[in-house]
């Protein structure tokens, strides 16, 4: 604790120093968390803690979005203070709090936020409308930026579009838009999904099924298919768009069909395309619904039929595990709030980053010669 302690007392004095000696002028921008950590190699708790000490004197002042400020106040023995220091307060809005990803989603940006700032947390499932209104309510309220995993709709809503362009501090989740300069992160998606058609193709799979949910427009699935369309490209092989079947909807944020009906169109497929030896499922829930129809069908995973899928929970009841694309939810949660942090002070860029998944073996496949 005292070597912390000794760290923001001496980038607090040095900054101080360099206000009181006029290198740094009232009205004058001081650096940035940021840049106070890049510049004294320290962390960034320790160079928040040496501005909060600034601010709580007086000596400097911050504004939302802008930065921090050299105050008109140069008699720090009886300084008053222009403002009184707050911990930010973000709003995080995603679809549900029910599948796997979003669940782990949120635990890593609770646990990243820590001492940083405060969440208010909402979800949307997955309706445009809905979303619209949550913004509204936290713009009302006064929060200082927002983390949003946007409703599952091909356009953009014209609450993020204001936002964005009254540059207010906003982070999108595993969607961007296009023509849209928002900060989104995500799942490389595209590799991710040439990954698993790579490793499906090792196990000696050709005649390879893919199913997806309707919305095949939203960001996250169309990367998806363009990562299968690479996949074949790099092998000099064609697609073929028979094996695809693209209309499950119980799966949705609003199904519109029963799991039962999505399990018939997926059996009703697998009798339509018998020669079909593997099947990549784009959600893991679509994977629980094939593993059905296959069953239902009198044949066995993966013995006649492969399955790859994205995520799985970890289903220990069973000990049955589907080989699946890991995304790192852990890793874009904390970098989500790390880049609204650096908004809200006053560092702006406008960046798209994708965190790379990886495959992990389960059950659920096995080489096409076993």
């Amino acid at each position: 604790m005292g070597n912390i302690i000794a760290l923001y007392e001496k980038v607090y004095r040095s900054l101080k120093h360099e206000i009181l000696g006029g290198i740094y002028k009232p009205g004058d921008r001081i650096p940035s968390e940021k840049e106070l950590t890049n510049s004294f190699k320290i962390s960034r708790i320790t160079s928040k803690k040496a501005l909060e000490k600034l601010v709580e004197e007086g000596i400097v002042y911050r504004q939302q979005g802008k930065g921090t400020f050299v105050s008109q106040y140069k008699e720090v023995n009886n300084i008053s203070p222009t403002t009184s220091y707050r911990k930010p307060l973000f709003g995080l809005i995603v679809t549900n709090f029910d599948d796997s990803y979003s669940s782990k989603l949120i635990s890593s940006i609770e646990i990243a936020s820590e001492g940083q700032c405060l969440i208010i947390l909402k979800q949307s499932f997955g309706l445009p409308e809905k979303e619209e209104k949550i913004i509204k309510e936290l713009l009302e309220y006064g929060v200082d930026g927002m983390i949003i995993y946007p409703a599952q709709a091909e356009h953009f809503s014209s609450e993020i579009l204001k936002m964005v362009v009254n540059k207010f501090p906003l982070v999108l989740i595993d969607r961007s838009f296009k023509g849209v300069a928002a900060t989104a992160i995500s799942t490389d998606n595209v590799n991710a999904a040439k990954m698993g058609m790579n490793y499906l193709f090792e196990l000696g799979h050709e005649q390879i099924g893919v199913l997806s949910p309707r919305t095949i427009e939203t960001t996250t699935i169309k990367d998806r298919f363009d990562g299968i369309f690479q996949a074949y490209a790099e092998r000099n092989s064609m697609v073929n768009r028979d094996f695809w079947c693209t209309k499950l909807k119980s799966t949705l944020s609003v199904p519109g069909e029963t799991l039962e009906q999505d399990v018939e169109v997926i059996t009703k497929y697998l009798k339509k395309h018998p020669e079909i030896t593997a099947l990549f499922a784009l959600e893991y829930h679509i994977a629980l619904l094939a593993k059905r129809a296959i069953e239902n069908l009198g044949r066995r995973v993966p013995e006649d039929i492969s399955i790859l899928c994205f995520d799985e929970p970890g289903n220990t009841l069973t000990g049955f595990i589907f080989t699946h694309l890991k995304q790192e939810e852990d890793q874009i949660g904390s970098m989500a709030l790390t880049r609204l942090l650096e908004m809200v002070d006053g560092e702006w860029s406008y960046i798209k980053e994708y965190v790379p998944a990886s495959l992990v073996k389960g059950n659920s496949t096995c080489s096409l010669n076993m």
